[in-house]
């Protein structure tokens, strides 16, 4: 939180969105879990340990002591709403308020720190009062954009802001969450909602890389993408960034700076609607992905088919994330295969259907509808040795799409270092 406050100085006006502190949302889980299970004596040992941590935090944060217990007062407020919880059997909306406590209790200490240590005028806005879900589950734009204006209003001559991410309430009033990964996503609705100049999402890595660095040596950070390119790596598998976060910004056409924490000197990546002129800038991967392949002679010419089909996948409410197709068969992925025995009874009507599970989808990025560079033979000279279950190109001008078997794909992402990046040897 020291480190944070330097990061944010500055004569700009700034809105400062912060997640849970680590480890805090993996143990209000857990809480959740063990109250679900029953196991209220250790859902309650857990919230104290919990909540002694935040004592101590709160102690070593501020120095004052008169400060510090005026914050554990009111951390305790908190933990009050935790303990409440504990009385009765848990719903999934006290589940939510549990989940919640993480970010309020981080923006309450960070703004003590701000204010008290520090000496910096800063406002603290609940995002609770305007961070909102539709009836569809979706963020409400507008009533984000109308309720955030209205509380930035209340401050004409405050120059920070500190509020909450990830949280919000839903249709209902309810309080609720953007799910994990969610504060990126906050920081763009809220950016997008106050006509900002640039979003900046600090994060412990230097930008996002070219490679997934924890399987493949020598990655390196990417200096510009634009908001397609990184949308598509984030849904595959670039655990940086969350898959939605830029979608707010791309519509506002406000660039997204990625930066690091602990390098803020660091140059970071670039996301805007600017793109360099690499045929291939980066690789990402997304596990657990099931390939279904339907084969029937009856396919070919046969007006609807296509759409029957996919219509099995919208009744079981199953995204489709691949598609190839030939005259008598398609293959297609889910990464969710929770209604995958109902699917496959139904896809049975139309022809045999085959069901490969571990697989994963390799996603190459750049800028390929400028492509004269050779970079779909540069892939698969690099991928020679490696068996490719489904191949996806042209469906986007930004990505080239693979299916290997989830056993294959440490060596094909090293092969494709290799052979596209010459950074690396193949292990």
């Amino acid at each position: 939180m020291r480190a944070v406050a330097e990061l944010i100085r500055s004569n700009e006006p700034r809105i400062v969105v912060l997640s849970a502190m680590s480890g805090t949302t993996n143990s209000l889980v857990d809480i959740a879990q063990l109250l679900y299970a029953g196991e209220v004596t250790a859902a309650s040992a857990r919230i104290e340990i919990l909540r002694q941590q935040y004592h101590m935090v709160a102690r070593e944060l501020l120095p004052e002591p008169e400060v510090a217990a005026e914050a554990i007062k009111v951390l305790d407020e908190n933990f009050k709403t935790i303990f409440g919880l504990t009385r009765q059997p848990l719903s999934g909306s006290g589940e939510r308020v549990i989940l919640a406590q993480g970010e309020l209790l981080s923006t309450l200490l960070f703004h003590r720190y701000i204010t008290a240590v520090e000496g910096q005028e800063a406002a603290l806005l609940p995002a609770l009062d305007f961070m909102r879900l539709d009836a569809d589950d979706e963020p409400d734009a507008a009533y984000i954009r109308e309720h955030l204006t209205a509380q930035l209003a209340q401050y004409p001559n405050t120059r920070l802001f500190i509020t909450q991410g990830y949280i919000c309430r839903n249709a209902q009033g309810q309080i609720d969450n953007l799910k994990r990964g969610g504060s990126d996503y906050s920081a763009s609705l809220m950016g997008a909602a106050a006509g900002v100049e640039e979003i900046q999402i600090w994060t412990d890595i230097d930008g996002l890389h070219n490679n997934d660095p924890r399987v493949v040596e020598g990655t390196y950070p990417i200096r510009e993408l634009s908001f397609d390119e990184a949308a598509e790596l984030a849904y595959f598998g670039a655990k940086i960034l969350h898959p939605s976060s830029v979608l707010p910004a791309r519509e506002h056409g406000i660039p997204v700076r990625l930066l690091n924490t602990m390098q803020p000197e660091a140059p970071g990546t670039l996301i805007s609607a600017r793109t360099g002129q690499e045929a291939i800038k980066a690789v990402a991967a997304k596990d657990g992905l099931t390939a279904i392949k339907v084969k029937s002679s009856r396919m070919l010419l046969a007006h609807g088919f296509l759409r029957s089909l996919f219509e099995v996948f919208e009744r079981h409410r199953t995204s489709i994330d691949m598609v190839t197709t030939s005259e008598v068969a398609v293959s297609l992925t889910i990464d969710d295969a929770t209604h995958l025995p109902e699917i496959v009874a139904e896809l049975q009507r139309f022809g045999s259907v085959e069901v490969d599970e571990n697989q994963t989808i390799i996603c190459l990025v750049g800028n390929l509808i400028q492509n004269s560079h050779g970079a779909a033979s540069q892939v698969f000279e690099s991928l020679q040795n490696i068996p490719l279950r489904m191949i996806s190109y042209g469906g986007s001008p930004n990505n080239i799409s693979l299916l290997v078997n989830t056993a294959d794909k440490t060596r094909t992402l090293k092969a494709l270092n290799a052979g596209l990046f010459a950074r690396t040897a193949v292990a």
